[in-house]
């Protein structure tokens, strides 16, 4: 004690800021394997979250006697939807966006989407449009 209180005040400035460095970087040194932590913590409930999905889907696939399939039912059901709608104006020529939803709802299709559904299909050139929300096979 009696060495601080022979330091000058620009003294025990720079050793209360060279402390203050010392606690700062202890903390980001804290903070850093603390993180460090976390992201194992996640990786590790990643892997088994696939692991059970893998087990609950070759159950699955043994009882319906189908693949499951990968990525999900999203993209399954985008491209039925995109099948649906090439097929119906395939067959009926002309139809407009009212008649094509009647037509998809009478097959029991649900198609909340089908404004982006039909303008994939007029961007690929699946399909066209004579006028404004009339389509037909292309």
């Amino acid at each position: 004690m009696s060495d601080i209180a022979n330091l000058s005040a620009e003294e025990l400035f720079e050793l209360a800021k060279k402390k203050q460095a010392e606690e700062i970087e202890q903390k980001r040194e804290a903070a850093k394997a603390e993180i460090d932590a976390l992201r194992q913590k996640r990786r590790d409930l990643v892997a088994q979250h696939k692991k059970d999905l893998a087990k609950i889907d070759s159950e699955l696939s043994s009882l319906t006697g189908r693949k499951a399939s990968k990525g999900g039912s999203r993209a399954s059901r985008g491209s039925n939807i995109s099948n649906i709608v090439l097929e119906i104006l395939g067959s009926g020529g002309q139809m407009s966006t009212k008649d094509l939803q009647a037509a998809l709802d009478d097959r029991g299709v649900p198609a909340p989407n089908l404004a982006q559904t039909l303008a994939y299909l007029k961007k690929k050139g699946s399909i066209s449009s004579p006028a404004r929300s009339v389509y037909q096979a292309a």
